[in-house]
């Protein structure tokens, strides 16, 4: 069942392997907090996973942030949202006595887990950002001293310009983080060359 006592409606599944991060998992938008969960238990096996729901409306289609239009991000939205979830993400830990967790992000999920590593860099342990563009044009000096971060992006994906990627990939490299960007033969939608990458940089990460 979702979870309501926290600031987000979320789901959580305890770990049944305490050695491996627990993921922090960001839908699309239309998503919602049961959308990655198989996601999340394939990614990494016995994994503890926190999923919580976008807390904005888009024509009924809950989002992490709001946007003026395709591409188009209302940042002081972003920057409000990124602070709700990383106080979310706090209260979680202490709630289900967790680590910090590595978030898997889609789209506009991938979108906001950005937008915590350049706003609230203590909040995530790293990040997998599947078709991620920047979610803040100039955003506040940040440090991610060796924050493990993937990047997969799509050759073919009608919505985020290459260029906007590579430079999001930039500003996390710029600020420390190890980032590792991979540019696959797809469009925007999930693939199982993501899955398999994703997979074997958590095996990785949690090695």
């Amino acid at each position: 069942m979702s979870e309501t006592t926290l600031s987000h409606i979320h789901r959580f599944v305890p770990a049944g392997d305490a050695s491996k991060a627990p993921l922090l998992l960001l839908h699309g938008t239309g998503g919602d907090e049961s959308d990655l969960l198989g996601l999340g238990a394939a990614l990494s096996p016995g994994a503890a996973l926190l999923s919580p729901r976008g807390r904005v409306l888009e024509n009924g289609m809950p989002r992490f942030f709001r946007r003026l239009a395709e591409g188009v991000f209302d940042e002081a939205d972003v920057v409000t949202r990124a602070h709700e979830l990383a106080d979310f993400i706090a209260e979680a830990r202490a709630t289900y006595r967790l680590p910090a967790p590595i978030a898997v992000g889609f789209s506009n999920g991938a979108n906001i887990a950005a937008a915590l590593l350049m706003l609230q860099p203590d909040a995530l342990a790293g990040a997998a950002l599947i078709r991620p563009m920047v979610p803040l044009a100039r955003p506040p000096a940040f440090a991610l001293p060796g924050t493990p971060v993937l990047m997969l992006s799509g050759a073919m994906d009608p919505i985020v310009p290459a260029a906007n990627a590579e430079r999001l990939a930039a500003m996390l490299g710029e600020g420390g983080a190890n980032v590792r960007h991979e540019v696959l033969p797809v469009g925007h939608g999930l693939s199982q060359m993501d899955l398999a990458l994703a997979r074997d940089w958590l095996r990785q990460v949690d090695a």
